[in-house]
């Protein structure tokens, strides 16, 4: 079960060993783009070119679509960022179980964007957890746990791609230990819970009066979606890269204190903006209509001044 990219290798590793994938259930088609055509998730378009069937059911509790599980008796099922909530009827269907592959290193990032959150909050580990699924929401005993150190300059989408790749190979041995009945399940501290809230465009308004970490941490964290962005005279600013300059930095003393969000310098490859604490130089944008670039090439096309405000 399972239905974005990240869900992708794990399915090709397991379609690919011994194991036999009776099924794969992913959510259901849909419209994109002005002409409304159906998209296919991309676990559906790997599931077909290795010719699994495919289940899209609009409510997988459905007692008409587990009626179809039962019949198909997985001995276990792999969840990877599927995207609805399993009933206990599903749960305890396999014999091994529902496994669960999780973004994080549990109880750190329980829920829906466990990967933007760790690096927006400037997490110095990450990794994936596989965790026996129970009634909660990523509450279940650990069964395996790979860890990953992040790079200083990690984004969203280079820590997707990097646990996007330990997904299959940690399933494979999680199902081996579960053949060979040396499983030895964990629980979960759940006094050190964290939650990951689920991601929208509005997550990437970026607040100014916060400090220049934190934006620069938000800038690669929403790195490549939803992307965090401020207004430049009416028009939308994604703001891709930028740097950290902080109030004890010998380059902060040639700033002007200003309020927060006012460019308070421009140079050649980047514009500076105060912030609540320090000052933030912004390397690449993306204007509103425009291709993403860097700061260098935006600026000479576009007159930007110093005293100017970001909003």
């Amino acid at each position: 079960m399972g239905t974005p990219d990240f869900a992708v290798e794990t399915l090709q590793t397991l379609a690919e060993s011994k194991h036999e994938i009776v099924g794969v259930v992913t959510q259901p088609d849909k419209p994109k783009g002005r002409g409304g055509k159906l998209q296919i998730t991309p676990v559906k378009e790997v599931a077909l070119q290795f010719g699994i069937p495919v289940y899209q059911p609009e409510r997988v509790k459905d007692p008409a679509f587990v009626r179809v599980l039962q019949t198909l008796n997985p001995d276990v099922i792999v969840v990877v960022a599927f995207g609805q909530i399993l009933s206990e009827e599903i749960l305890e269907l396999p014999k091994y179980g529902c496994l669960n592959v999780h973004a994080s290193l549990l109880p750190k990032w329980r829920g829906a964007a466990p990967i933007q959150w760790s690096v927006i909050h400037g997490d110095r580990e990450s990794g994936v957890t596989i965790q026996q699924m129970d009634a909660g929401i990523d509450t279940g005993d650990i069964l395996l746990m790979k860890k990953y150190t992040l790079d200083e300059k990690e984004t969203g989408g280079s820590l997707f791609e990097r646990l996007a790749s330990y997904g299959g190979p940690m399933i494979l041995e999680v199902l081996e230990q579960a053949e060979a009945g040396t499983l030895h399940p964990v629980p979960q501290n759940h006094a050190e819970h964290t939650r990951a809230k689920m991601l929208s465009k509005e997550t990437g308004q970026i607040d100014f009066s916060q400090s220049a970490v934190q934006i620069e941490r938000m800038i690669r964290g929403l790195n490549p979606w939803p992307s965090a962005y401020t207004h430049l005279e009416d028009k939308m600013l994604k703001l891709w890269e930028a740097e950290v300059i902080s109030a004890g930095m010998e380059e902060a003393a040639s700033y002007p204190s200003a309020e927060p969000g006012t460019i308070v310098a421009v140079n050649r490859q980047n514009f500076v903006v105060q912030t609540g604490d320090g000052y933030l130089a912004v390397t690449a944008v993306q204007l509103a209509g425009k291709k993403r670039m860097e700061t260098e090439a935006f600026l000479r096309g576009y007159s930007l001044r110093e005293g100017m405000m970001l909003d």
